[in-house]
């Protein structure tokens, strides 16, 4: 209940026909079911809400409630064994718009020594965004047009669908939540498993409703206070955090990251192979018995090959039967070569590190020679040019940034971007991936010097290493300055993160308008991570003007503290 009135939108939860809305009498028919049961199997109302009986036995002392027999739910409590609880973080899934902000879910830890074979407790719209229409998917997931459902499942699927299918790293956070704790956690979620609620992408989400789970778990803390008008997940986990709820975290690296591991490791003459042999382009034998390849090397490959094998049945890249074979046939060949080197995969920095979603930014500087000063706000969450320490690499995600600018004789809107998404994937041997980006706002950049609206999409290519990525980008645009413009921008452009404390980017872009007019766009800069939730930032703007069918150059140096919080 939220100021009593309940955001479970399932009347089956209920069993007043006002419980939605009335939190009192909703207790009064739950206590006059719970007395005068009718039903004394799982259909009973102790059976179906054991959280409520609990929560009344402790509150208000009643202990003369009907017995009732419920061999499903104490079935189902055996089987959880609940011990402990534990907070997943898949990261963002790098080409999909409706994953870039990540996800959360529990897990119920039992006494068993494997983690595997705990239980996760999960919430998410019924919607696949893999097959809708992306802008339909967007707007109805911004005003509730999905249902949101409660389910509890084995953890080991939620990882395949994580992990393994979609090549997302997880993070693992261990609450330090108590057996009784964890165990009125379990009976809650026994009342909403199988219910619905409307879900909505910024509020009313997979994070927001495992807040309430923890809430419920323990009352004492009130972790949705963080939040007013958006729950992003990493934030959600940033919560947890201060309220000295996380004892420790995990890392499961993902399908991706165990492939470009091996793809760091395997000779460059040899990297093809693992990819041609799954294709069925080279045979084992012409592995297994080639002279020129060391066995290590061999280990590598084949091993490589039976990740990449499981990606692509993942993917619906070949039948059932077709993988079997060739898993059986790879592994058998690999485990011919005996014990080889452990693949060693570095811990990638901890998200609960990075910076916070929302932006306050400061500066001053110099354009075309005179004064400048700059204040702005973001409400949400990522930006290339932000420090990349624990985020996705190659990932921006903005919501509602405004940048004003001051001079000597007037006040102006540098830009206001309603939303800014890039997905810039770096292609490799096994990952075929392409990137795109999109925006749409008010900014100045177009030929004349007021802020117009626009929108663009575009895409391209990315390519990196350990040091730097680079990209070029083809985005057909739109802007309305008294009238509607067309046009196109080509970009190339890098961006430099291998250091922790420091970003550099670099981007130049030529611009074709459908009113002939022709423009070029270069901007740089060059960020400084002080401290987690605070940026030095140095950047460097250059812009082609038409005045009066004049040609002029404006330049901004510019100096800037980002605060995050």
């Amino acid at each position: 209940m939220n100021d009593g009135f309940s955001e479970i939108d399932d009347a089956n939860f209920f069993l007043s026909k006002d419980g939605k809305k009335s939190a009192k009498k909703e207790l009064n028919a739950t206590i006059t079911a719970l007395l005068n049961e009718t039903k004394f199997d799982d259909n009973s109302t102790a059976c179906r809400f054991p959280a409520r009986k609990a929560w009344l036995k402790e509150q208000l002392d009643i202990k003369e409630f009907p017995e009732v027999r419920c061999d499903e739910y104490d079935s189902i409590l055996k089987r959880l064994n609940p011990k402990s609880a534990t907070i997943v973080f898949p990261s963002a899934h790098i080409n999909s718009p409706a994953s870039m902000f990540g996800h959360t879910f529990l897990r119920i830890n039992s006494g068993y020594k494997s983690k595997l074979l705990s239980y996760a407790i999960n919430y998410a719209a019924n919607a696949n965004p893999d097959t809708e229409n992306g802008v339909i998917f967007a707007i109805k997931g911004l005003f509730g047009g999905y249902y949101g459902k409660y389910s509890l499942l084995p953890y080991y699927d939620k990882l395949k669908e994580y992990r393994d299918t979609e090549q997302r790293d997880i993070w693992e956070y261990d609450l330090n939540l108590n057996e009784e704790e964890v165990l009125q956690m379990v009976r809650h979620i026994w009342e909403l498993n199988g219910t619905h609620s409307n879900y909505y992408f910024f509020t009313e989400n997979c994070s927001y409703n495992m807040l309430w789970f923890i809430e419920i778990a323990r009352p004492s803390i009130n972790l949705r206070d963080h939040f007013t008008y958006q729950v992003i997940p990493l934030e959600t986990v940033h919560a947890a955090l201060k309220e000295d709820l996380i004892e420790e975290s995990s890392y499961r690296a993902s399908k991706r990251t165990i492939l470009l591991k091996y793809e760091s490791i395997i000779e460059v003459k040899y990297i093809k192979l693992p990819r041609k042999l799954v294709e069925k382009k080279i045979s084992l034998e012409d592995i297994i018995n080639s002279s020129e390849i060391e066995a290590q090397q061999k280990m590598y490959i084949l091993e490589a090959a039976t990740e990449f094998l499981e990606y692509s049945f993942s993917k619906n890249d070949m039948t059932k039967e077709q993988y079997l074979e060739l898993f059986h046939n790879i592994t058998k060949a690999r485990a011919t070569f005996g014990k080889g080197k452990k693949l060693d995969i570095k811990t990638p920095p901890n998200p609960i590190e990075s910076h916070r979603a929302i932006r306050a930014t400061t500066g001053f500087g110099i354009r075309d020679g005179d004064g400048i000063g700059f204040l702005g706000i973001r409400g949400a969450y990522h930006s290339l040019e932000d420090s990349s320490y624990g985020f996705l690499r190659g990932t921006e995600i903005e919501f509602l940034d405004v940048l004003l600018s001051q001079t000597s004789d007037k006040t102006k809107l540098e830009n206001a971007t309603i939303i800014s998404i890039a997905s810039i994937a770096q292609r490799s041997e096994f990952f075929d991936s392409f990137s795109w980006r999109t925006k749409f706002g008010w900014d100045n950049n177009y030929i004349n010097d007021k802020s117009n609206f626009f929108a663009t999409l575009g895409a391209g290519f990315s390519w990196g290493n350990d040091l730097a990525y680079t990209y070029i980008m083809l985005d057909p645009l739109y802007y309305y300055e008294q009238k509607s413009v067309f046009g196109v921008g080509s970009s190339i452009g890098v961006v430099i993160d291998k250091y922790k404390n420091t970003n550099t980017n670099f981007e130049i872009t030529q611009r074709f308008y459908d009113t002939s007019d022709k423009q070029i766009l270069i901007k740089a800069s060059q960020s400084f991570r002080v401290s987690q939730n605070l940026q030095l930032q140095l950047s460097y703007d250059y812009k082609e003007r038409y005045f009066n069918d004049k040609k002029e150059n404006e330049q901004t140096y510019k100096a800037s503290i980002n605060c995050y919080f």
